[in-house]
């Protein structure tokens, strides 16, 4: 079944390719009110496509903000498993405009490369499904396997409705396994099977001190400084050698095997004194910095601030300074419980003198790992092979997906991250863009997957 597929995606390469530049030139930009119309534009490319090749339910569904679109294909039969294949068709602001060497919403193909907002994240990779879809739907008037979609328009803006969706409507998005492609390989061309991700959760920290600004000639020396303050609190919160001070967060951290150190080991990783212009590499006492990011828990400091910004002096005592705090997590770790760690040890540590003010982050999600030994992602991993020519490798990533915590907690099924994009595709920066061969052979390996999944 395979070759008909793999033959009518070559044959209509431009075709599709064309097809792809109509979906990123409509402007669906999830944050920015004034796109609204454009949202449901995108949302209405989707339900068009899946309707004209035939998908048996298709279905533009509201939510308390932008829609989602949901579709069906029974056709493989009740011996077939049926897949969730969740993506995203909502794109970032393309603000600063005049660092663009092109216009965002206007396709461009510079040095194999197509150069549009969206074109990685998310929209290009939704787009290979839909694509592979087509030509097995073409070519065979079926697909191998039974498809459930979830397409949303509000992941830049942290899916702010789609878990109470996916809670809510249960029983219809239910699967045997989910696919994500919202994700990205090692390197160019790099097949890289993602099987773990980590979860996130944070904090911001207000210290308040005097009720106003102080003049600190006349009142240093009698009134607490607040980000003086604020400076102790978060030095007391992790050392110098990038360890966790905080009592208890460790605790339930799952530890490295060293199966999995081997691995990560083997991975091919970024250059961060190249890609950064850092002087040297830190990472948690015991551990590489590619095991600290791929496998251990982090605790960042992401903004502070307090007092005179503005050029030159202003001899103040500020009446109050602030920090924002985010975790990223491991396998073990719960949101809530490392929240509650946080703001029991700044509660435990704050100066005299001062008040503190502890307030958590909504949004929060726990980690995700599924075993790289576990068959779906040997199939991935296989198909990923035969389409690029190389050997796969096995990563686990520093950043969070909620939605794939979200899938797997409401419904205990395995979950596969075919990601395609690359580290030069710039997401939500000026010049996103997504290399053509991962077009050409990301839609290779999809035709591959099916076509192993259904064995």
């Amino acid at each position: 079944m395979s070759e008909k597929a793999l033959h009518y995606i070559k044959d209509n390469r431009e075709r599709l390719l064309g097809k792809l530049n109509e979906f990123l030139a409509i402007p669906s930009v999830s944050t920015d009110s004034q796109y609204k119309d454009d949202v449901h534009s995108a949302a209405d490319f989707i339900v068009t496509y899946l309707t004209d090749i035939n998908f048996d339910k298709v279905e533009k569904q509201e939510t308390n903000g932008h829609p989602l679109v949901y579709a069906e294909y029974n056709g493989a039969g009740m011996d077939a498993p049926t897949v969730l294949f969740y993506g995203h068709y909502d794109v970032q602001p393309v603000d600063p405009i005049d660092l663009w060497d092109s216009d965002p919403f206007k396709p461009e193909v510079r040095d194999g490369r197509l150069f549009a907002r969206g074109s990685s994240d998310d929209k290009g990779q939704v787009f290979m499904h839909l694509a592979v879809f087509e030509a097995y739907m073409k070519t065979e008037g079926a697909i191998p396997i039974n498809v459930k979609v979830c397409i949303e328009g509000e992941e830049e803006i942290g899916s702010e409705n789609l878990y109470d969706i996916l809670h809510e409507k249960k029983e219809q998005f239910q699967a045997d396994f989910a696919v994500i492609s919202d994700s990205g390989m090692a390197e160019k061309n790099q097949p890289t099977i993602l099987y773990g991700l980590k979860g996130f959760t944070g904090i911001e920290i207000t210290v308040n001190g005097p009720d106003h600004d102080l003049h600190s000639g006349m009142y240093g020396g009698a009134v607490r400084n607040p980000i003086m303050a604020l400076s102790h609190i978060l030095a007391s919160m992790k050392n110098e050698n990038e360890v966790v001070t905080v009592d208890g967060f460790y605790d339930d951290v799952e530890p490295l095997t060293d199966a999995e150190r081997k691995l990560m080991e083997q991975a091919p990783g970024e250059d961060f004194l190249e890609t950064t212009g850092i002087p040297e590499t830190v990472s948690e006492e015991g551990y590489t910095a590619k095991e600290h990011t791929m496998g251990r828990p982090t605790f960042e400091i992401n903004g502070i601030y307090g007092g005179y910004q503005g050029e030159g002096t202003k001899t103040i005592i500020p009446s109050s300074a602030t920090a924002k705090i985010t975790c990223r997590l491991v396998p073990g770790q719960d949101p809530e419980k490392v929240q509650k760690l946080l703001e029991d040890h700044v509660n435990n540590v704050v100066p005299t003198g001062v008040t503190v003010d502890v307030k958590k982050e909504k949004l929060s999600a726990k980690a995700y790992k599924v075993e790289p030994t576990h068959p779906l992602i040997k199939k991935a991993a296989s198909s990923y092979t035969k389409a690029f020519g190389k050997e796969t490798v096995y990563l686990r990533m520093g950043g969070s997906i909620p939605v794939v915590e979200w899938i797997e907690a409401i419904y205990d099924i395995p979950i596969v991250l075919l990601g395609f994009g690359t580290p030069d595709d710039r997401l939500h920066s000026p010049n996103e863009s997504f290399p053509l061969d991962s077009f050409d052979k990301g839609m290779e390996t999809l035709v591959y997957y099916w076509d192993e999944v259904k064995k």
